[in-house]
């Protein structure tokens, strides 16, 4: 990866912040708010819309800490080679396991309700997802930013950024990722409060379309990352392409959230 990022301030922010897009669709973030947004939607309609961007802070925070670590302490060293592969590695498993359950979910998903997104990280806070407290889902975003992809991820681009820039860039760059981040995650977090205020047949579809969209760009990114470690040829062919694979992918993000919230329209009368 980071000999993949560019090596110019504008080139890497840019590309930091489509990384931060694209780790917004996570899967399991998106589950996670989706539950949020499900749970507060009925009562506190607000703090449902916002919930996304709630979730962010509390995930950028801990991105930004650790680009901010590692700039102050190891700028003088390069990222391991195993740091790299096994972050990728990480990350491909969990992309491709949560976009075939989120697959299943679309089509196990009886015809009169919404699907709901699959995640795993969720599912092991039990009940402390289900808060109407901005803190907490604060909270809950940085507990999520624990995990060794999300910590290899942000030290990898923090080592490019404090070599071109000094640390306060490498901190910066923290901050830019949580404005991709928040991007992807505000706009669901308001796009599942809306489907909770309108439960009809628009909704239903919807709802299915931005399930198969987030899985189908989750299986394909980690499909792209699969054939980078394993085929030097595709590593070849890849090499340079991540500024428009990352505009691909927030193309994508925001094409299938204009043609969900196309179809959760109320028809004319």
């Amino acid at each position: 990866m980071t000999s993949s990022l560019p090596h110019d301030l504008a080139g890497l922010a840019l590309m930091v912040f489509l990384l931060g897009l694209r780790h917004g669709m996570d899967p399991d973030h998106l589950a996670t708010i989706d539950g949020l947004a499900r749970y507060n939607g009925q009562n506190r309609p607000r703090l449902a819309r916002w919930s996304g961007c709630f979730f962010s802070l509390g995930h950028g925070a801990i991105v930004t800490l650790v680009a901010g670590f590692v700039a102050a302490t190891l700028h003088d060293s390069a990222a391991p080679v195993w740091l790299e592969r096994l972050g990728a590695w990480i990350s491909i498993v969990f992309l491709l396991a949560l976009g075939i359950a989120n697959i299943v979910a679309v089509f196990r998903t009886p015809a009169d309700r919404v699907v709901r997104l699959t995640g795993f990280k969720g599912r092991w806070l039990g009940r402390i997802a289900e808060t109407s407290h901005p803190a907490v889902i604060t909270m809950i975003g940085a507990a999520f930013a624990l995990s060794f992809d999300t910590v290899s991820q942000a030290a990898l681009f923090s080592l490019t950024g404090v070599h071109l820039g000094g640390w306060p860039f490498s901190v910066a760059l923290g901050l830019v990722f949580t404005l991709g981040m928040m991007t992807t995650d505000g706009l669901n977090g308001a796009w599942v409060a809306r489907m909770v205020e309108r439960a009809d047949r628009r909704a239903r579809v919807a709802s299915r379309v931005m399930g198969l969209a987030i899985a189908f760009l989750g299986i394909g990114i980690a499909s792209l990352g699969m054939a980078r470690l394993l085929s030097a040829q595709a590593a070849a062919v890849l090499a340079g392409a991540e500024l428009p694979m990352g505009f691909g992918v927030a193309i994508i993000v925001v094409a299938s959230f204009a043609v969900a919230m196309r179809l959760a329209r109320p028809r004319p009368a």
